[in-house]
């Protein structure tokens, strides 16, 4: 009874294998292992490991700024850098630089092993002099921890190596398109437009330059395109967006809702293109914190970055080898019921000469040279009250 469910007329069975949906073969892309999105690198390599291999194609990826912002702005640089060599076009906009100055400063690429053998060889002396002098301190256990920075060979297909010591030439910055919008050179504003829950003239402008560009470079995904032009993916930075240049206005516990709108209505602009975006807000800035965790959950990855900069955690001989902090805030579960989760919690990051780098969090368990354990002294042992069937004066429940 069971087996003629399945058969038709002739004896032949009805049931047809399901195929595997394709993936779309775009340069500079990847498809992930969680649920088979699309993904593209931000430039930083140990930063792409942790968050799941990379930005998901349709989404937006929140920067929480630093107290001086010089290490947002920096990954800004290396996902702009990134898309130049995949050569995807562009989309910056910022109101606090413009955009020009940024592309100006974007690292050099690293093309070759030997470029990149000399990119590691300061980092390389110095951990092995870290080591030298840690192999005495560290517990065996922590010795085979890896960190979250992968072999240079890792990534040879998605993902480049650059140089902080040298600048992107000109010519090589000219091969992607790209469309810059500076805010001061947008006004006077005029509040236009079909969104009307905006009350912000300059989040209205911003979001009809991306709407444009999506439609002109032909990433609509609702729109047929034709096959024979290829498919890329379009990278759009929105720099210190939500600052005071922007028009958003601090009044302690009510805030313009134009921003929280703003970003409801790129993701919709995001989930049918082929493009993927990456903004940074000073989140520091705002006094009300359910504000912020509004703008968060109206993105699909957060993290934020701390600097020791001009804090007390600079002194701390316990964070000696890094610069700040990052925290996961929430990872893209676009295509998944869960999102990636990575096997650890605590990462720090440190800017070098020639690359940034973000590794786990490794606090040495002692913090002076001259510092003992009390469990090695066999006198403080005597004198804890663990050690109370030693001591007549200290009743115990265990009679001897």
């Amino acid at each position: 009874m069971a087996a003629s469910m399945g058969r038709g007329r002739g004896g032949v069975t009805s049931f047809q294998k399901k195929a595997r949906a394709k993936t779309l073969q775009i340069p500079g892309t990847r498809p992930s292992s969680q649920g088979n999105q699309l993904l593209v690198s931000t430039g930083v390599p140990s930063l792409d490991h942790i968050i799941g291999g990379g930005v998901v194609v349709g989404t937006v990826m929140l920067v929480e700024e630093d107290s001086f912002g010089s290490y947002a702005r920096l990954l800004m640089k290396y996902f702009m850098a990134e898309g130049i060599m995949t050569h995807h076009p562009l989309l910056l906009s910022s109101a606090e630089l413009h955009p020009k100055q940024l592309l100006s400063d974007l690292p050099a690429p690293v093309s070759d092993d030997i470029g990149k053998a000399a990119l590691n060889q300061e980092e390389v002396s110095l951990e092995k002099n870290v080591q030298k002098e840690a192999t005495m301190k560290i517990a065996w256990r922590y010795h085979n921890l890896r960190t979250e920075q992968p072999e240079l060979g890792a990534f040879s297909q998605f993902g480049h190596y650059y140089d902080l010591s040298k600048t992107m030439s000109s010519e090589m910055r000219d091969t992607a398109p790209t469309r810059l919008f500076y805010l001061q050179d947008e006004l006077p504003l005029e509040k236009q437009g079909v969104w009307t829950s905006i009350t912000n003239p300059a989040y209205i402008k911003l979001l009809q330059s991306i709407q444009d560009v999506v439609k002109e470079g032909q990433f609509d995904l609702t729109v047929p395109q034709p096959k024979d032009v290829p498919r890329t993916v379009l990278r759009i930075g929105l720099h210190s967006l939500g600052s005071p240049l922007w028009g958003e206005q601090d009044s302690g516990s009510s805030h313009d809702s134009s921003l929280p709108h703003f970003l409801h209505a790129l993701r919709a602009v995001l989930r049918t293109s082929l493009a993927a975006c990456l903004i940074t807000i000073p989140t520091h800035l705002f006094e009300d914190m359910a504000f912020t965790r509004r703008l968060e959950k109206l993105c699909d990855s957060v993290i934020r970055l701390e600097s020791f900069a001009g804090s007390e955690k600079e002194q701390n001989p316990a964070y000696k080898d890094y610069h700040g902090l990052l925290y996961i805030k929430q990872l893209s579960q676009a295509n998944c019921l869960l999102s990636y989760m990575p096997d650890c919690n605590d990462f720090a990051f440190k800017l070098r000469r020639k690359k940034f780098a973000v590794e786990k969090l490794h606090l040495p368990p002692e913090l002076q040279d001259s510092q003992q354990r009390e469990q090695d002294d066999p006198v403080a042992a005597l004198k804890t009250p663990s050690a109370s069937c030693f001591n007549p004066s200290v009743k115990s429940k265990l009679d001897f």
